[in-house]
């Protein structure tokens, strides 16, 4: 598989939040993903970064593009060094929350994508990775 990194962004504030969006979504033109493909890609992009604000304070979105067998596609990477998440599993259950809101925000990113891994550890931060191809 050929990867080639496309951009590094560092999640501080809403700002950052806010271009990690839009860099998501140009990656994914840029690469022939379809109109709705680059906005899931885009969401995706919104809620992690959202996370990382809230329950790290800081973090970074990579994105890379990825071919395949003639495939292409985004590969996602949202990281940061908060207090990680304590049950994964659960964190990925629909309507599960920790933070207040109606907890839909993992599960959801889940389902637009077409891989999606969550890593965690507690007190050492949380890595997601996701990928959508065209």
């Amino acid at each position: 598989m050929a990867m080639r990194r496309s951009n590094r962004i560092i999640i501080r504030d809403e700002q950052s939040l806010s271009a990690a969006v839009l860099e998501a979504s140009r990656v994914a033109q840029d690469m022939g993903l379809s109109r709705v493909a680059a906005q899931q890609l885009a969401t995706v992009a919104s809620e992690l970064a959202r996370n990382i604000l809230k329950y790290a304070g800081r973090g970074d979105i990579t994105l890379e593009n990825l071919e395949h067998k003639g495939r292409k596609g985004v590969r996602l990477i949202a990281s940061d060094h908060g207090p990680g998440i304590e049950d994964i599993e659960r964190a990925m259950a629909e309507h599960y929350s920790t933070g207040g809101t109606l907890g839909l925000g993992l599960s959801g990113a889940q389902r637009m994508m077409d891989d999606f891994t969550v890593t965690s550890q507690r007190g050492q931060g949380t890595r997601v990775e996701a990928v959508k191809w065209q």
